[in-house]
């Protein structure tokens, strides 16, 4: 006799995260595991991979209808891409987050979903991808598909690097080399290089926070993360990152557009930053998700000045 695969809300542990949120769960029973294993039901993942290419878009575009029809593809995009590597993570990481209590319930690892039907909801959802790529230039193909690498290998460098959220940092903030291949046809100018350098400075600091939630049982299973890297330190390394961020974000939005209304975003970014590093605490796994979740406000801040920027 088969057993039957146990449904999220049969998995004990205070700490698992598969909840099932919002309108989703009006939908068909049938679809609610793939709604779950790409996060759909949790937007804060896609809109901190999105913002970062909606401050390029929002301060470069050459005029206001391209920049909201370009802001709209690329939330499109950001959340097709997200539910892409929550895919690709949740296959690598299905045997360890069947030991990890806030994952033990995610489709792969309680055994609602078989790897092969992972793999073939990846395909979809990689045709979905490219066929918003070809409304772009072809340039922004080959800058799109560059960030496949950096997508496979973050899983595996939980396992095997001591600061595994750089990885995710340069993949995270891959959107700003999308957008500026977008709106440059040549080489961007130097100071998108340096809001790159802030944006994988910020993703390491809020992930950081992030990883406080897993740091017990990332010591048993093995999962290397900033936060047990960094230890008691915890505080003063988010402090650093968030530091670095707001100092590349000023220099390089200076070097794109001198003193405008960007600054103002940067500097209430700033400050939202450094008000999270105060809040910091190793042993609040609960506020360490709130002050994760409240960085979309970081993104949007800053957004809403180049809009801003863009719209005077």
């Amino acid at each position: 006799m088969t057993s039957k695969a146990p449904q999220p809300e049969e998995i004990q542990g205070a700490a698992s995260d598969i909840r099932m949120q919002g309108g989703w769960r009006y939908l068909p029973r049938a679809i609610h595991p793939y709604i779950t294993l790409a996060r759909l039901d949790r937007p804060i993942g896609w809109w901190l991979l999105l913002l970062p290419g909606w401050w390029i878009i929002a301060g470069y575009s050459p005029n206001l209808e391209t920049a909201f029809f370009l802001m709209a593809l690329f939330m499109i995009g950001a959340i097709i891409m997200r539910a892409a590597g929550c895919v690709i993570n949740d296959i690598w990481d299905r045997n360890i987050d069947k030991q990890v209590a806030r994952t033990k319930g995610r489709p792969l690892a309680s055994g609602e979903i078989g790897l092969f039907g992972a793999l073939v909801f990846l395909v979809f959802l990689t045709l979905l991808g490219l066929g918003l790529l070809v409304q772009l230039p072809i340039r922004t193909w080959i800058v799109g598909a560059a960030a496949a690498p950096l997508i496979i290998l973050y899983p595996l460098a939980k396992r095997v690097f001591g600061f595994p959220q750089l990885v995710l940092g340069l993949t995270f903030s891959w959107a700003i080399p999308v957008a500026a291949s977008v709106l440059w046809a040549g080489m961007p100018p130097f100071g998108l290089f340096l809001v790159y350098a802030g944006t994988v400075f910020w993703v390491i600091g809020y992930d950081t926070i992030y990883a406080i939630q897993d740091m017990p049982d990332d010591r048993v299973t093995g999962v290397k993360s900033s936060a047990l890297t960094l230890g008691s330190r915890l505080r003063a390394g988010v402090a650093m990152f968030y530091g670095a961020a707001t100092a590349c974000w000023f220099v390089g939005f200076y070097s794109l557009s001198d003193v405008d209304l960007w600054l103002f975003g940067v500097l209430a970014a700033g400050l939202h930053l450094g008000r999270q590093a105060l809040q910091v605490d190793i042993a609040a796994p609960d506020t360490a998700l709130r002050l994760f979740k409240s960085n979309r406000n970081t993104g949007l801040l800053i957004t809403a000045a180049l809009l801003a920027q863009q719209i005077i």
